[in-house]
């Protein structure tokens, strides 16, 4: 056996995830530059039918290569039901890490490996705009502005400490996904990011943040619109409710002790962020 195949063999297994709906021009050019990041990974595109045929460019780079998967849902349910689909799916196989990133390199590879080193110390890790050395380019002052707005209003209402609470480019630890109930996820647009990090906190995942610049996407449109943000204004409010009710978030699980949030500001390399979750003694 070649000392790659042992490395490979000794490796973790992780997944990187790309949802997808009409990205055809960006994934051709995604995955291959996913897999020169961590070449031990397998690369999932979970595909809702795009009319662009976008799931034949990815057969056409499954034909080639085996690190390639292509899981292709028969309509269009929302970023969040896509998501939740990627995450089952590497459950499903024994995956020990799942990766998540968007697919029109808002999220660059290059930052790939910082966030799985992240898992050495973490439940999910986060590639986030606004720690210090992150940052976002190409967008407009509303953008900005909603962004922060949606941030604040999880802070506020859900309790939440980290610093980007609506960023999809994170990592998760699969053993910590499974005791999640996901039948009790409520959202399935852009309010997903901020309700299954709720989720994780409340499930005392430890969550680390890792510095990215976020670049607005260059080919394609953007799929969020403004009934979308009124959404996911009405979905955070209601998990607010289900955090007064101290709802659990796990299967089958009685109803916690009130959790009480910390913030503990650690560094790795002086690149990370670390948010720790305690609860009181009964």
């Amino acid at each position: 056996m070649s000392p790659a195949s042992i490395a490979a063999a000794n490796s973790p297994r992780l997944v990187v995830t790309l949802c997808t709906y009409n990205e055809r021009e960006n994934i051709a050019k995604l995955v291959p530059q996913v897999l020169e990041k961590l070449p031990f990974a397998h690369v999932l595109v979970v595909d809702d039918s795009s009319p662009d045929g976008t799931a034949d460019v990815v057969r056409q780079l499954m034909s080639t290569d085996s690190r390639v998967k292509l899981l292709l849902r028969t309509k269009k349910e929302g970023l969040g039901a896509a998501t939740l689909a990627g995450f089952q799916w590497a459950i499903d196989h024994n995956y020990d890490f799942v990766q998540n990133m968007d697919a029109d390199f808002s999220h660059h590879p290059r930052y790939l490996p910082a966030l799985s080193e992240c898992m050495q110390f973490a439940d999910v890790g986060i590639g986030s705009r606004y720690v210090p050395g992150g940052s976002i380019t190409g967008w407009s002052l509303l953008r900005h502005f909603m962004s922060q707005a949606i941030n604040w209003y999880s802070h506020i209402l859900l309790g939440l400490k980290a610093k980007d609470c609506s960023g999809a480019f994170r990592c998760y630890r699969v053993s910590k996904l499974k005791e999640l109930d996901f039948a009790k996820i409520r959202s399935r647009g852009y309010a997903f990011q901020e309700e299954f990090l709720y989720r994780c906190a409340r499930n005392d995942c430890r969550i680390i943040e890792t510095p990215i610049v976020f670049e607005d996407r260059i080919v394609g449109q953007s799929k969020i619109n403004l009934s979308e943000v009124v959404r996911s204004l009405r979905d955070l409010f209601l998990l607010g409710l289900e955090g007064v009710r101290e709802t659990p978030v796990t299967h089958d699980a009685p109803v916690p002790n009130e959790p009480v949030m910390s913030i503990n500001f650690s560094s790795h390399n002086n690149t990370v962020n670390e948010i720790k979750q305690v609860k009181r003694a009964a």
